[in-house]
């Protein structure tokens, strides 16, 4: 018995070592595999460069698109999703630069900001865009996923700082009552987000203002409002990258002009290329 005995141990240090080993190389395995998911692509290297018009200034907290001709009186501040890089986002928000509005794309802490501090500090990043920049006299705040989650944070927090926000592919906000804003607020979601299913999106819209604008892109998903690769979890989209960009850029626009109260006739094509139809539809509230 006492050999039995002996035998067992061993045998069962080395299956826990196994198990050890396997949780590891799954931790390894999976960390690789998101972070490749996470990897910009099909961005034009020529929309990350300056030109006559834009001058592109890549800093360690934020990346800007700056016009250099015709600069308007409202500024937008755009925080990314997690792991997703600012590159991802400049075929959708660089022709909000080449209209005349200036462009802070804010990068989390870390690429995923995994600690509370980190999300905290991209708020304050943002939010200290604003004294640091008086020569603008509005601001609109929007982000993606995580991003979108902070802009709700951000515009609480500061409330009188913002005059319109659009939100990109979030559940949020979920637990923060923000239905007594006055500012304009822009919901964009799409039908076959897996990481922010409609069902949960519309679930929280009592936390939003009942003026909020509600944009349905029908056939996109979470992935393809960035250009980045398929992320974990979400669906499969119906319709194309540029098709998604299309709607999300007329959104973003139709807020942005708004604010500066110049006449919204078309949105322009985002930087990626040219798109077809796309729907947007209001909840029932």
């Amino acid at each position: 018995m006492a050999k039995e005995a002996r035998t067992k141990k061993p045998r069962a240090a080395a299956i826990r070592r196994w198990i050890r080993r396997g949780f590891l190389i799954w931790a390894i395995v999976s960390t690789l595999w998101l972070a490749n998911s996470v990897r910009t692509q099909g961005v034009d290297p020529a929309t990350l460069r300056s030109s006559p018009n834009i001058t592109v200034v890549d800093r360690a907290a934020t990346l800007e698109f700056l016009p250099v001709k015709e600069k308007r009186n409202t500024a937008l501040i755009f925080i990314c999703g997690s792991g997703v890089s600012a590159n991802a986002y400049a075929p959708l928000l660089r022709p909000v630069a080449e209209a005349g509005y200036t462009v802070f794309v804010v990068k989390l802490p870390l690429r995923f900001a995994p600690l509370e501090s980190h999300k905290q500090s991209a708020v304050d990043s943002a939010l200290g865009l604003i004294p640091a920049h008086p020569e603008f006299s509005r601001w609109v705040i929007s982000g993606h996923s995580l991003g979108a989650a902070l802009s709700c944070r951000a515009a609480q927090a500061n409330p009188m700082s913002f005059s319109a926000m659009v939100l990109f592919g979030t559940t949020h906000p979920k637990q923060d009552d923000l239905s007594l804003l006055n500012i304009p607020v822009t919901k964009v979601y799409a039908s076959r987000d897996g990481i922010a299913p409609p069902e949960t999106v519309l679930a929280n819209q009592r936390l939003l203002p009942a003026h909020t604008r509600w944009v349905e892109i029908k056939g996109g998903n979470h992935s393809q409002f960035g250009h980045y690769g398929h992320q974990l979890f979400d669906g499969t989209a119906a319709i194309s990258r540029v098709e998604q960009q299309k709607i999300a850029s007329s959104a973003l626009f139709n807020a942005i002009n708004e604010v500066e109260g110049v006449e919204q006739t078309h949105a322009p094509e985002p930087a990626a290329g040219p798109v077809s139809n796309g729907e947007s539809s209001p909840p029932a509230r």
